[in-house]
């Protein structure tokens, strides 16, 4: 059962002590918006605020569960008579989330390639790939490059994978929702700053469970790895839209694990990069060939709990034989004083 808008407009007065209380339609539902944060959802004629530490302080043992299926737990709110308790719940639950980005004024390159400059485009859309070439497409020779801010969906899992269930399901999902993201259009449902793009391609973080990875050297038992996949997404997505993609894929795909996916903002900063041409086992070649490369430009490989071995997968290993394979290999690096 859909929201429905009186009581939309019901919830919004009766928080409006809090500040300047605004609601946004999320697909069949709302979002509720404090001073311009997202902090709430209405579902099904129900109200649900996050969770936050200063909010738990207020709520006590408020039931915390989650506005749908395969959303993070809210804690849900069943009193709304109570306007002074709602507005201080509101603030300050507010207090404890970060402020709305300023739009950014982008470099002219990033700007045409928005504004639909056929010179950065294929076929109408963004392709990252080529816009970005100095991050996706680099040469055989190790180059220096400084990796800014982007947003992804990401998955967090364990094991082989060549073997493991929950790699397959977190590849299936972050595909699954960057194309629900993507041809939302095609329902009139496209987030506020859609324009046409390529999805861009699979990247993964790696290590290994109880040490660091960094590449080289044969990995006898991949079950040790630990691994986080994920697609960059467009400008665009923010956390209300990735809600949405989730509730969305959920009714088609309802055997999928939502537990481990979330949508992050990564700045992983100054990095060293190579183009890796051929089976992933052979990575260790080149790999030794990217690390002599960091120490000879006056760099030191930077791997650590927190800056991970990033792969970037531009060929489909289901559909390319193993020797035409194209992998980016990145390593987190600081200069040596």
């Amino acid at each position: 059962m859909a929201s429905n808008l009186e009581f939309v407009q019901f919830v919004t007065d009766q928080l409006g002590d809090a500040g300047n209380i605004t609601s946004k339609r999320m697909f069949g539902e709302y979002g509720l918006y404090c001073n311009g944060k997202f902090f709430a959802v209405i579902c099904d004629n129900q109200f649900f605020i996050k969770i936050t530490d200063a909010g738990r302080e207020i709520c006590g043992d408020f039931d915390e569960v989650p506005p749908y299926e395969g959303a993070k737990p809210y804690f849900l709110i069943e009193n709304l008579d109570d306007r002074a308790f709602l507005a201080q719940l509101a603030a300050a639950t507010c207090s404890q989330l970060p402020d709305p980005k300023p739009r950014k004024k982008k470099d002219t390159k990033e700007r045409s390639a928005k504004t639909g400059e056929t010179s950065l485009k294929t076929g109408g859309k963004l392709d990252y790939k080529k816009v970005y070439r100095d991050l996706y497409l680099p040469k055989s020779t190790p180059a220096v490059v400084d990796v800014p801010e982007m947003t992804f969906i990401m998955v967090d899992g364990r094991g082989n994978p060549n073997t493991s269930k929950s790699y397959q399901n977190a590849v299936e999902i972050l595909y699954g929702l960057s194309f629900t993201i993507k041809m939302s259009k095609l329902s009139g449902n496209q987030p506020e700053g859609y324009f046409e793009y390529v999805v861009p391609p699979l990247e993964g973080l790696w290590k290994l469970d109880g040490a660091a990875f960094d590449g080289r050297g044969a990995i006898t038992d991949k079950d040790r790895f630990c691994w986080t996949a994920m697609i960059r997404q467009p400008e665009f997505v923010t956390e209300e839209v990735f809600e949405w993609a989730k509730e969305s894929l959920l009714k088609k795909k309802p055997h999928l694990d939502f537990s481990a996916v979330r949508l992050e903002t990564f700045t992983e900063g100054l990095c060293c990069q190579v183009m890796h041409r051929g089976p992933y086992d052979e990575e260790p070649v080149t790999i030794e060939k990217l690390e002599a490369f960091i120490s000879e430009h006056g760099y030191q490989c930077d791997i650590s709990e927190k800056r991970l071995h990033h792969e970037i997968y531009l060929g489909d290993p289901r559909k390319t034989k193993p020797e035409n394979l194209k992998t980016v290999l990145r390593h987190p690096v600081r200069p040596v004083y």
